[in-house]
């Protein structure tokens, strides 16, 4: 892939900015948080989430969020990998190469 995320970041429509998009990865996670013993509650709230941005921002609110939150899940799996004495790159193969 090669993106660098901050130019990714860059390229987003001012009509969704960086902090909207950090404020909905955050009303996302805690969709998907917030019930630990309904994880279909959470994800139909998520969806529900992701309907919203996309019928009020279009596409680009969409891509906005999509790279803010991907932003977001590589921070803390760098956090992680350092806390373990790992490489990011390592974690990452552990968590989604399936």
């Amino acid at each position: 892939m090669g993106d660098d995320p901050d130019q990714l970041s860059d390229q987003v429509s001012d009509r969704f900015s960086d902090q909207q998009s950090r404020r909905t990865v955050l009303q996302a996670m805690r969709a998907l948080l917030s019930d630990d013993h309904n994880y279909e509650r959470g994800v139909e709230a998520l969806t529900a989430l992701v309907d919203r941005v996309g019928r009020e921002g279009g596409p680009e609110a969409l891509r906005a969020v999509s790279v803010e939150l991907a932003l977001a899940l590589a921070s803390v799996l760098e956090r992680i990998a350092q806390d373990q004495g790992l490489a990011a790159e390592d974690v990452v193969e552990v968590w989604f190469a399936g």
